[in-house]
């Protein structure tokens, strides 16, 4: 098992690939998984928002948290592993985020409630509850476009003193408040990183402070993820924001409907596992396929299908073809 030392640089919100009678596809998973840390990422986060949590049975969560620990630790760059365990119900959120600690991982990352939309003594006493019970290091997540409610800064400052939180998955799109978080926490004795939530503010994040982010373009994209934010990251600011210049055009793509409607249909379209979406998601629309398509063959991505092997052994074979034939 892989300790989680410090937060810093690229992870993944993994997708869920499905088979087509709906299934989990396991093979596809555990090669996705491989996909992204030989790109260079510095952990991986399974059921996320992009990993269609809202739809995976509680079972599926608990055996994707199994088989991204496993895989994880069985490529020969091991990264840790970031369960996304998060919920509206504490206690359904606590036995998530306490099997994600039994299953081997390094961390947890859990969504503010939503629906609820608690008021800020209940978002501290939710994380409060979770984290003493856990004994594990938590990551916050703030997204208020989906959970319909905002975490304020001052109640990430006042999380951030427990020992156990150590920090957030920023994704309001407000500048103002990343800065304001930043400045309400780097003060303190207790180090509390803040992570983008959006791929595309990545950069700006970080100059405020912040050490990188939670991504869905990494799903498709590791490595281009991983140089733009180590560029930066060392001082290279001028090759990170061409870098970012390069791919932002596919970054954005992946909202062009709802997240993560583009990215699957972006990974199938590349030969990454993905399969289909699970209702209320459906395929991206004709138009925007076509749209999407064009940008990656821009860029000089390969769109046969055949960018990554169909079977996961040799996994690491698969992966280095891959990234030579995506990558240049």
């Amino acid at each position: 098992m892989m300790k989680l030392k410090e937060l810093k640089g690229v992870y993944p919100a993994l997708i869920t690939p499905f088979k087509k009678n709906g299934d989990i596809d396991e093979e596809g998973f555990r090669r996705n998984i491989d996909f992204v840390i030989e790109g260079g990422v510095a952990g991986i986060v399974p059921c996320g928002c992009t990993g269609e949590a809202a739809t995976l049975r509680f079972e599926e969560q608990k055996k994707l948290l199994q088989i991204a620990v496993d895989q994880a630790d069985r490529n020969r760059r091991k990264v840790p592993v970031i369960g996304g365990s998060g919920s509206n119900n504490t206690q359904e959120a606590l036995e998530l985020t306490q099997y994600a600690k039994d299953a081997g991982a390094a961390g947890a990352m859990l969504i503010t409630p939503y629906y609820n939309k608690p008021m800020p003594a209940g978002q501290i006493l939710h994380y409060r509850t979770i984290a003493a019970k856990a004994e594990m290091p938590i990551i916050l997540y703030n997204v208020p476009g989906r959970t319909g409610t905002n975490m304020l800064p001052e109640t990430v400052a006042e999380l951030a003193k427990d020992e156990f939180i150590i920090g957030i998955k920023e994704a309001s799109g407000n500048m103002e408040q990343v800065e304001k978080i930043i400045e309400l926490t780097r003060g303190s004795k207790k180090k509390f990183t803040v992570l983008s939530g959006d791929d595309n503010i990545t950069l700006p994040v970080m100059a405020m402070g912040g050490k990188g982010v939670v991504s869905v373009l990494a799903n498709i994209m590791p490595k281009e993820m991983c140089a733009m934010v180590k560029y930066y990251d060392e001082g290279n600011h001028n090759k990170a924001i061409d870098l970012y210049y390069k791919i932002a055009p596919i970054m954005k793509a992946m909202f062009i409907e709802t997240n993560p409607i583009p990215v699957k249909a972006a990974a199938n379209m590349m030969g990454i596992a993905a399969g289909a979406l699970r209702l209320p998601l459906t395929e991206m629309a004709p138009e925007n396929q076509k749209k999407l398509k064009g940008l990656l063959d821009a860029y000089g991505v390969k769109t046969d299908g055949k960018a990554v092997a169909k079977k996961a052994a040799p996994v690491k074979a698969a992966v280095k073809a891959s990234v030579k034939k995506a990558r240049k």
